[in-house]
């Protein structure tokens, strides 16, 4: 249960900084002398404000779900023994979703609260950075938003993770963990067809959102739901889009046996590798979705300047990259937190497979590579999906803002703005997600060679 207070409590962090940058960047517009008095850019502030509300709460239900989802199927004997001597389902899902509340609860007030002591501490810095005096007050009722997001999140995820896990037999359960297969994934005709239909009405929504902003920047948000129903719709159907793309990367590590191991691995329980997958998915399409639509706004003013940038604006896009920017560590803290949870409690649960392959004469080297390709594979996999899709999300969100602005020489709308891709950016999220990859490796490599193949098959 550790692992779910702690990403419960980084999940809430995030949406506490989320809320404070947003306001921050509010802050420092207002206190610009050219731009503080434009309804427009107040719109713009508000609308963002809400959308990053919206995304945090959003990434902590994505996330502590995933986790708490794992943890439930390490579970299966436990909770499959207690129902042979008489407990019933009620009350074990009952007892699962109250330790979920409990320990996302403690999670997200632990979360709060360093997130806003790390703020309130933060706010001084970084006015002497950007050379303006904001006097922005952190202590808002909002900050309470991404904390009861968490807690009630981590007790749906909690029950509804249990479900599946009860209508397991017991003598079915007594072997360990239930992961479902891919061929029992395919016949799961209906979330495959939620899935369908959320990702049709997120395009459409997106599309709407465009043509809305052709008229008014309020387009954002309509697009801004359009990318939650779509990727909502994207994690439904992970089980479905990932193996493939698993399939078609596990050919960049060799033909080696530890490599087709780990191939072999991500693509045969895909519920594991999605969880694992789309995490990092998440956070690196939010990332790039800000910076790409931060650096098209930039590249549509200065191409309205006649290729010469408006100083004013300039000195403000650096402030909202900069903060924006800083969110980079918080997202890859979040990644990196589930994904090393969801590799080791996968590790932990794989116990006897890691056992009977050493049995077979796998050495210990060979079995902490394999477990280290097989995170480099998910991650590079998930790497370029969210690539893709950031870069997408983050054109549809400027495109949707910004196309109603008039722009010289004949101040006419609708505009098309370009999309324009941050490279620095993007090279810190490759960069960073490679780190990742060995750091998120460490614990579970040194957990599959500590127990002897003889007390591991004897589990």
């Amino acid at each position: 249960m550790g692992a779910t207070v702690l990403v419960a409590a980084i999940s809430t962090a995030f949406g506490v900084v989320l809320l404070s940058a947003t306001g921050y960047i509010a802050a420092v517009f207002q206190a610009n002398a050219e731009y503080g008095d434009s309804d427009t850019m107040a719109a713009v502030i508000g609308i963002l404000s809400i959308i990053l509300l919206a995304v945090a709460v959003y990434v902590a239900a994505i996330v502590t779900a995933n986790t708490f989802a794992t943890i439930i199927a390490g579970r299966t004997r436990r909770i499959a023994l207690l129902r042979l001597i008489g407990a019933t389902a009620r009350s074990q899902r009952t007892e699962v979703a109250r330790q979920g509340f409990i320990v996302g609860a403690i999670g997200a007030i632990v979360g709060l609260v360093v997130a806003t002591v790390g703020t309130v501490v933060a706010i001084p810095f970084l006015d002497r950075l950007v050379g303006v005096a904001t006097d922005y007050a952190v202590l808002q009722p909002a900050l309470l938003l991404p904390a009861a997001a968490v807690a009630l999140t981590t007790w749906a995820a909690a029950w509804a993770g249990s479900r599946r896990v009860l209508t397991v037999t017991p003598l079915q359960a007594l072997g360990g963990s239930v992961e479902q297969t891919h061929d029992e994934l395919a016949h799961r005709r209906g979330r495959n067809g939620a899935s369908l239909t959320l990702g049709i009405i997120g395009v459409a929504l997106m599309v709407g959102g465009i043509l809305l902003g052709m008229l008014s920047p309020i387009g954002v948000v309509v697009a801004f739901f359009g990318g939650l129903f779509s990727f909502t719709g994207m994690t439904l159907g992970a089980t479905a889009i990932m193996p493939r793309l698993l399939h078609a990367t596990g050919r960049l590590f060799g033909d080696s046996v530890t490599a087709r191991l780990a191939a072999q691995n991500a693509i045969r329980y895909p519920e594991r590798s999605s969880r694992m997958a789309i995490g990092v998915v998440m956070g690196v399409a939010l990332v790039v979705m800000f910076a790409v639509a931060s650096e098209s706004a930039r590249s549509l003013v200065t191409a309205s300047g006649g290729g010469t940038p408006d100083v004013a604006f300039e000195q403000m896009m650096d402030t909202f990259s900069t903060v924006m920017m800083s969110l980079v560590a918080v997202s890859a803290v979040i990644a990196a937190v589930g994904l090393v949870n969801l590799l080791t409690i996968g590790v932990v649960q794989r116990r006897r497979e890691l056992g009977l392959l050493r049995a077979l004469g796998l050495t210990s080297p060979q079995i902490r590579r394999m477990v280290l390709i097989e995170a480099a594979h998910v991650t590079v996999t998930a790497l370029v999906f969210g690539l893709a899709l950031g870069i997408a999300y983050g054109w549809v969100a400027a495109q949707s803002l910004f196309g109603s602005v008039a722009m010289p020489p004949l101040w006419m709308s609708p505009t098309f703005v370009a999309p324009a891709i941050p490279w620095l950016p993007v090279a810190i999220v490759i960069v960073a997600t490679a780190a990742l990859t060995l750091v998120a490796a460490v614990v579970p490599t040194r957990i599959a060679t500590r127990t002897a193949p003889v007390e591991a098959l004897a589990d």
